[in-house]
């Protein structure tokens, strides 16, 4: 009963300290700049304003950069969730020469780390495609990921294949038993797919950084950057802007939250 005490006071103290940041970017976002950039940080404000919302919109092309951020993310999503649900199928239930081989042909790209592909993906965007500073050139390195097709081979092996086999009787095509039979089961995977490469779009900003250079081309994540280097006082549009970055993944996280839970498990399978 102590340790369980003992657990839970730990446990509690670590979530304050861990959500101290975010209400102190919040109520920051409330405040004048002086009064968000005091070494005695109120935080309870005294005087609300929202001022610092205002001159963040005034500044920026904060609209521009959600919608931005919103189309990138979507049309991710929707990528990574068909191509890698496909492939995610085709290693789990089909049988074909050297599929194993590929499989961890592609399990072992995951040990490069990004860093190293970065200066010849640029060169290949910029240089060789001409597509530098496009949505193009954001979506098409990340359309699909290694990390999403090993998910959703896990996810897919553990579904039933005698449904797979009885619709093969059926005269049913591959991507029919696909399209008919296999993603109705997976939902609740693709759910969990869908959800994490959104917000892992959302808050992807070095390689967004690098390959734009206009200001109508930048997310949301981008563009804070650039108004912290432009405004380097204003705290208080800052933290309004950072806020407004944050808000959509607080409501999604909220909102979901027992499919980002499931996440944590749903690749934890033996394939």
């Amino acid at each position: 009963m102590f340790l369980f005490g003992a657990a839970t006071l730990t446990l509690l103290i670590w979530g304050l300290i861990s959500i101290l940041p975010l209400y102190w970017m919040v109520i920051g976002s409330f405040q004048d700049t002086k009064m968000s950039a005091t070494y005695r940080p109120q935080m309870i404000p005294e005087i609300w304003s929202m001022t610092p919302y205002e001159r963040f919109f005034a500044k920026t092309s904060a609209w521009r950069w959600l919608f931005n951020s919103f189309f990138v993310s979507s049309v991710l999503t929707v990528t990574n969730v068909f191509f890698a649900s496909l492939a995610g199928y085709a290693f789990a239930k089909l049988k074909f020469p050297g599929s194993k081989a590929a499989f961890w042909v592609l399990l072992s790209t995951m040990m490069i780390p990004a860093q190293v592909t970065l200066i010849p993906l640029y060169i290949l965007m910029v240089n060789v495609f001409n597509i530098g500073d496009t949505y193009t050139a954001i979506i098409l390195p990340a359309a699909i990921s290694v990390g999403n097709i090993f998910l959703m081979k896990q996810y897919m092996s553990t579904l039933p294949t005698s449904l797979i086999h009885a619709a093969r009787i059926d005269a049913c095509s591959e991507f029919g038993i696909f399209w008919k039979v296999i993603l109705p089961m997976a939902k609740p995977g693709l759910a969990v797919l869908a959800i994490f490469t959104f917000v892992a779009s959302w808050n992807e900003f070095f390689w967004p950084f690098l390959i734009t250079n206009s200001d109508s081309m930048r997310t949301i994540q981008v563009g804070l950057a650039s108004f912290v280097f432009a405004e380097a006082t204003d705290f208080g549009a800052i933290m309004a802007g950072a806020t407004i970055g944050a808000l959509p993944m607080l409501v999604l996280f909220f909102s979901l939250q027992r499919y980002f839970l499931q996440g944590i498990t749903i690749g934890a399978v033996k394939g």
